[in-house]
């Protein structure tokens, strides 16, 4: 149950998945139901990205709108709620390289498990929508620097994604530079976004070393491939940022017709479902232990 809970040892259960060569799937939360259901559903990791949580907590787009105190709110609540590994979109550190360091810290007290940094100007926008700019390489390197330091200067146990926008803004060599410049820097995994080619997957996982993320985006600019393909490409991980968003947009707007419609009854999930997933039936019973009513 998620009552006083807390996200504990993350990091290494993270690394844990990671040393193991088949492809870790992670789908995208937006707040703590859906990071429960994530791990109802017996997936062994959630990413809590900023495009979701704009979205859900805001209504609003993916466009530096979302502050770096309301995602760590979010984040929270999110790691409170489960005890699987959670990776968190700090988008550019939300500043200088001190920005960084402050957002990574903050990121892993509240319980994340692996911090993701990437080089895009202010204000950031979602990666697989049109106009993206990214700092200048030095810059790029020198945040993910910064989130290496803050975690030994620390001794904060959390791991480093380090993301690069370049392919759209520089081509795809830069891209690959960064990348590695990630990697010899220290960065836990890379993330080359939105390449729009097996071709250019193929040779990302070629060229760069280290886990590696695919960003897996219904619609989005990136081919939607198999999980077996992207295995075989040489990815390490699969996020689905938007998968669950955009099926709870579809599954409201059609409960909504229905309602408008007149049906009795509109198709969802039960009533009894819900208090299940958000722990009902262990309230019932910390109640009894303490002498509570059970109604």
């Amino acid at each position: 149950m998620g009552i006083a809970t807390k996200n504990e040892n993350g990091a290494a259960r993270l690394r844990a998945l990671l040393a193991d060569p088949s492809l870790l799937v992670v789908p995208g939360c937006y707040d703590a139901l859906s990071a429960r259901v994530i791990e109802a559903a017996g997936f062994e990791a959630a990413f809590l990205g900023g495009f979701s949580v704009s979205a859900a907590r805001l209504g609003l787009p993916d466009t530096g709108l979302l502050s770096y105190g309301e995602i760590l709110d979010q984040a929270r609540d999110v790691c409170g709620a489960v005890s699987i590994p959670v990776f968190g979109d700090g988008d550019t550190g939300y500043g200088n390289e001190i920005n960084v360091q402050r957002t990574v810290a903050g990121y892993a007290r509240a319980g994340l498990s692996c911090v993701m940094i990437e080089d895009q100007a202010w204000p950031k926008r979602c990666g697989h929508t049109p106009g993206k700019t990214t700092v200048d390489r030095r810059e790029a390197v020198s945040r993910v620097r910064a989130a290496i330091d803050v975690r030994e200067e620390t001794g904060l146990d959390v791991l480093i994604m380090a993301r690069t926008d370049a392919a759209a803004t520089e081509g795809l060599d830069e891209a690959l530079a960064r990348a590695q410049a990630f990697a010899e820097s220290g960065a836990d995994i890379t993330f080359v976004e939105a390449l729009t080619s097996e071709e250019d997957m193929h040779r990302y996982c070629r060229t760069v070393p280290g886990a590696k993320v695919a960003n897996m985006v219904e619609g989005g600019m990136t081919p939607w491939l198999s999980h077996e393909a992207l295995a075989d490409i040489g990815y390490s991980v699969a996020v689905y940022p938007v998968s669950l968003v955009l099926a709870s947009l579809g599954a409201m707007e059609e409960s909504l017709g229905e309602l408008r419609r007149g049906v009795a009854r509109p198709q969802s999930a039960s009533f009894e479902h819900i208090q299940e997933v958000v722990g009902f039936p262990e309230y019932r019973e910390r109640e009894r232990r303490y002498g509570g009513d059970d109604q």
